[in-house]
């Protein structure tokens, strides 16, 4: 009778704990699909500079805040001195 006790107990167990692990996976995966949603990186105020990362909405660039953004323009050249030169010549 101990030896099936101790059988259910460690399957229960096993059992619970696979269930956690497949909640956190799909719990990460559900964290990074939004996190993909953040459109910084893209933009053309984003400085890529960690001292300021974006200079129109400094507290909320690289967060989740930023999804959505009313600011938000799409990058039209590589990097802000590539545009620095064109506007020279």
């Amino acid at each position: 009778m101990t030896v099936v006790i101790c059988c259910v107990c460690t399957w229960t167990l096993m059992l619970l704990f696979f269930w956690s692990v497949w909640l956190g996976i799909r719990e990460g995966i559900s964290q990074l699909r939004r996190l993909h949603q953040i459109p910084c990186s893209e933009c053309e105020f984003f400085t890529n500079d960690y001292r300021l990362k974006c200079t129109v909405r400094p507290m909320s660039a690289c967060t989740e805040e930023a999804i959505g953004c009313a600011d938000f323009e799409p990058r039209t050249s590589a990097c802000n001195a590539c545009q620095q030169r064109c506007y020279k010549n």
